[in-house]
């Protein structure tokens, strides 16, 4: 039995890298292409602009399904006779709550930052 599982595992662990890695070849295929939408723009503020839309979609994606999930865990929580399903539920509680702060957090530094370096000039 265990050494089932290990083998489900493995070729769960295989399928997510497959899957990691055409997602990010994907990316960097999307990323070589790019081309500037208009002849004033450039590259950078063309890709800044197609950063700020994708990372604005992503949050607002993240929000919903870390709702989602959370729910499911409180859920878990409060109806769960198992200890062992209450603490797992309580980890992933805990794992939602700081990926999505750690996912607002980069949008607020990126967005206060941004202004900062803009242009390749740092000014103090």
């Amino acid at each position: 039995m265990a050494q089932n599982r290990k083998k489900t595992q493995g070729q769960l662990s295989q399928r997510l890298q497959r899957w990691s890695q055409a997602a990010a070849s994907t990316c960097y295929m999307m990323i070589l292409f790019v081309q500037p939408a208009a002849a004033a723009d450039t590259i950078w503020s063309r890709f800044s602009t197609i950063m700020a839309d994708v990372y604005g979609e992503l949050v607002g994606i993240s929000t919903i399904v870390a709702v989602t999930a959370a729910s499911v865990a409180l859920l878990v929580r409060m109806i769960s006779r198992n200890e062992r399903a209450v603490s797992e539920a309580t980890s992933w509680l805990k794992r939602i709550i700081v990926t999505w702060i750690v996912l607002n957090t980069l949008g607020f530094a990126v967005a206060y930052l941004q202004p900062l370096i803009q242009g390749g000039n740092y000014t103090p």
